[in-house]
């Protein structure tokens, strides 16, 4: 089992001014599919830090062995790095990363200034049915590069290791429950032809959603990987305007 990063699937640190952005990739993703869009808010002046979750960028055999509480401590630790520069930091995820920003912001909550989600995975109701799966089969063929736009590559696995996928339905179902909690300004990117997350999954979490500032943004000419596809200008430069709005400058 290999554990070398697939080349441009690697972390990166955009250095800035004081106000942080942590970015989130999703599940069997890796930091491909938002290195564009960490680019576009370095050019604002943000702090950027995109960590790779253990498992990703590897191979969905590494990804098999690994636990949903490292994903949630590799984030937590890049958290805490951005906050030791005393600004704000705004949390910006796609998919399954959603999940984990809202957990994270729920555990956390006077360390996330607002958070921005595209297309997130926060509800699946296969998931119940997992933990028993599992037992009988060990992966299952992945959809990967939902994406309109041609020649679009996220790199994301061709199969999905079902007792990970496990890991990530226990952490979906927790970031359910936090939904209420949340306050922070709430940006919701969300393709209406996306063919990964649940239909009906963006506006449940939008009317769920705890925070009062709060807008919901439709990307009509992307499916799931949004970041990658037509809209990303769009993602881009609504999601900077909203930081400077919530952080003040």
């Amino acid at each position: 089992m290999s554990t070398e990063v697939v080349p441009g699937a690697e972390p990166f640190f955009l250095q800035g001014g004081d106000t942080g952005v942590l970015m989130i990739h999703g599940f069997t993703g890796n930091p491909v599919s938002l290195r564009d869009w960490g680019r576009a808010l370095a050019r604002h002046n943000f702090t950027v830090c995109c960590p790779r979750l253990p498992g990703h960028g590897t191979t969905w055999e590494d990804l098999a062995t690994r636990r949903g509480d490292e994903w949630i401590d590799e984030i937590d630790s890049a958290l805490t790095t951005l906050r030791a520069k005393g600004g704000p930091v705004v949390l910006c995820a796609l998919s399954f990363g959603g999940a984990l920003a809202v957990h994270l912001a729920a555990r956390r909550p006077h360390d996330v200034e607002g958070i921005v989600v595209v297309n997130p995975y926060v509800r699946d109701r296969r998931h119940v049915f997992v933990p028993f799966v599992r037992w009988f089969l060990r992966s299952v063929r992945g959809t990967r590069n939902d994406i309109k736009k041609a020649l679009q590559d996220e790199r994301a696995y061709p199969r999905v290791p079902l007792r990970a996928w496990s890991e990530a339905g226990r952490i979906m179902k927790r970031a359910e429950t936090e939904l209420p909690s949340i306050v922070a300004p709430f940006l919701l990117f969300h393709s209406p032809e996306d063919h990964i997350v649940p239909r009906g999954t963006a506006e449940w979490i939008f009317d769920r959603i705890g925070s009062v500032d709060k807008e919901l943004v439709l990307l009509p000419d992307s499916y799931h990987v949004a970041t990658l596809d037509n809209d990303a200008p769009t993602i881009f430069e609504r999601s900077a305007s909203f930081i400077e709005r919530i952080v003040g400058t």
